[in-house]
Order: structure tokens, then C-alpha cells, then sequence
């Protein structure tokens, strides 16, 4: 029993240490993106710029320390999941094919996240907020079919890691999933959605001050 428990602590720590890696990377690879000069102005364009490594090969390290820290992940998670539905017995983890797929999931979040860039900057006239680009293209990435939510500005990345680990070691490819996103990208009110997040921060700094305002009366 004290041997099970053990083992499931620690199995939580190296998933959260997993998870705050997925973040760095994407935060790395978004905010290289926007805050660059390079835009791709539409979906055939972002289908093009996939076929492109250069902006991947300056987070290699990053990538490198992902899979460092998916791959005993995901086999603790197939020696534990014999009584599951996914058939984990199967499955061929191997640091290539994990490798793989971070790799190409970044390609498709930087791309996707600079057709947001340009989309945003064409309907607002301003610079692209890094924190919204990135909501909104992992959003769209891990959901092209549905409008982005911005009930709140958490970005996704417990599904994105998932997605990754399990694409990995099931070799998926993901291009006509990246497809999809790129059209979505292309069709959301990008205006609309720039001002609710705008009013959101506004509100956000507001309810701050009135605390530290308070606080500060006290």
C-alpha cells in the first residue's frame, strides 16, 4: 500500500513538473512569434510556413527538457492503466516519437499563433497581446470546431500536454487537425473578441486597485 501510494506521488510530481514545462514552451514559442516581425496572413499561407524548422530550432532545449519529462510519464501511466479502455499494453513509447510530436506541436502553435497575431492587429490597429494570442491559439488548437471562450484567460495546457503525450505515443499525425485551426483562425470575430478581453483586463485591474486601495486605507 505505503509502496502504491509512493509511487502515485510520484507520478503527480513529475506530471506537474511535465505540465509547467508544456507552459515555458509554449509561452517561449508564442511570445517569439508575436513580439517578432513575422506574420502569416492566411490559413494556405500557415499550411506553407509548417515546412519551416527555423523557428523551432531556437527552442530545442526547451522541447528537449518536454520530452526528458513525458516520456517516464507516460510509462508509469501504461504500467498503471491495465484496466483502462486505452489499450496502454500496446504502446511503443520511445523519446523519437514523443520527440516528434512536441516538435510539430510547437511548429503549429507558433504558426497558428501568428495568423492570430495578424488577424488581431489588421481588426485592432495595435500590437497583439502575447497572453490573448496565446489563449486563442491553443483554444483553437485544441478545439477548431468551437468558438474560443474567454470566460476566463487560463490558457489550456493540462489538454495540450495530454495531447501531445498521447499523440506521441500513438505516432497521430496532426496536420489536418493544424488545418482545421488555421480556417477557424480565419473565420472568428477576432474584433469582437479583442474588445471582451480588453474590458475583461480592465475589470480585473480595477477589482485589483479597490483591494490594494483598501488594503492600504486599513
Amino acid at each position: 500500500m505505503r509502496a502504491g501510494k509512493k509511487a502515485g506521488r510520484g507520478t503527480r510530481r513529475a506530471t506537474v513538473a511535465l505540465i509547467h514545462a508544456v507552459s515555458d514552451l509554449v509561452n517561449k514559442a508564442v511570445d517569439q512569434v508575436v513580439l517578432g516581425g513575422e506574420r502569416v496572413g492566411s490559413a494556405a499561407e500557415a499550411r506553407q510556413l509548417l515546412k519551416r524548422d527555423e523557428r523551432v530550432e531556437a527552442l530545442t532545449g526547451d522541447i528537449h527538457r518536454v520530452v526528458a519529462l513525458a516520456v517516464p510519464v507516460l510509462r508509469r501511466l501504461a504500467r498503471g492503466a491495465r484496466f483502462t479502455r486505452i489499450p496502454w499494453v500496446f504502446v511503443a513509447t520511445t523519446t523519437l516519437s514523443i520527440g516528434i510530436a512536441v516538435k510539430s506541436g510547437v511548429k503549429e502553435i507558433q504558426t497558428l499563433s501568428s495568423l492570430v497575431a495578424h488577424r488581431l492587429e489588421r481588426a485592432t490597429g495595435a500590437p497583439a497581446d502575447p497572453a490573448l494570442v496565446k489563449k486563442l491559439a491553443v483554444d483553437l488548437y485544441l478545439h477548431p470546431r468551437r468558438t474560443p471562450s474567454l470566460d476566463n484567460d487560463r490558457v489550456r495546457i493540462v489538454r495540450l500536454t495530454r495531447k501531445w503525450l498521447i499523440g506521441g505515443a500513438f505516432g497521430r499525425k496532426t496536420e489536418r487537425r493544424a488545418s482545421r485551426a488555421f480556417e477557424a483562425a480565419e473565420r472568428i470575430d477576432v474584433a469582437a473578441l479583442a474588445a471582451e478581453w480588453d474590458n475583461a483586463r480592465r475589470d480585473k485591474d480595477g477589482r485589483m486597485d479597490r483591494v490594494t486601495s483598501s488594503g492600504s486605507s486599513g
